[in-house]
Parts: C-alpha cells; sequence; structure tokens
C-alpha cells in the first residue's frame, strides 16, 4: 500500500480519537469534575497517538511536514463535522462548507508542486 494511502487511513482513525478525547466529555462527562474528564481524555488520546506518530512517519517518507499538517488538518474538519452534528447534536453549519473550501484551497497551494497540472 502507498504511503500516503496509509497515512491517510491512520490519521482517519487518529482523528476519530482525538475528535472524543476532546470533545467527548462535554456531553458524556459534563457532571463530572474536569480533572476526571481530562483523566479519560487522556486516555482516549493515548489511542490517538499510538496511531498518528506511525502516520506521520510513514507519510513523511512520502510528504513534507507542510503536506502532513494540511492532510491532518483536512481530516480533522471531516472527522469532527460528523461527529459535531451526529454525536454532539449541534447545529449543521454553512460556516463548515466555507472552512472546507478554504481548506481546499490550503490543499491546493500545499501540494501543487506534486500535482500533474
Amino acid at each position: 500500500m502507498h504511503p500516503i494511502a496509509i497515512s491517510i487511513l491512520l490519521l482517519i482513525c487518529s482523528n476519530v480519537f482525538m475528535t472524543f478525547a476532546w470533545y467527548a466529555h462535554l456531553k458524556e462527562l459534563n457532571h463530572k469534575p474536569w480533572l476526571v474528564a481530562a483523566i479519560v481524555s487522556w486516555l482516549i488520546a493515548l489511542f490517538e497517538y499510538m496511531l498518528q506518530v506511525p502516520a506521520n512517519r510513514v507519510g513523511y517518507t512520502a510528504m513534507n511536514v507542510g503536506q502532513l499538517k494540511i492532510l491532518q488538518e483536512v481530516i480533522t474538519l471531516s472527522v469532527f463535522v460528523p461527529f459535531s452534528f451526529l454525536y454532539l447534536k449541534e447545529p449543521l453549519k454553512l460556516d463548515y462548507l466555507w472552512a472546507g473550501l478554504c481548506m481546499m484551497g490550503a490543499v491546493f497551494f500545499i501540494f501543487r508542486g506534486k500535482l500533474p497540472i
């Protein structure tokens, strides 16, 4: 499997854990002290790092650090929007579309040297 594809798959899985670590406590542990939420979040984040570190190491064999970062941000937004809407029951806003379009612009500029244009 190509290193970019491996990196993307690992980053998607990593971002699912990251999103839960960062935001699920707002719904599930809002009645608990913040310290409990922090400890639970750290435990979840451990799994995120177990995927994110190899994703970046594999991805770095085919991309530079800037490309890895933009890729991670696009994946973060792609995971966060459905999570926010489906899990946290936040309203779906047009602002997510505009943010996504800005991210696509960032992807274009950071990867344009590799595009066959």
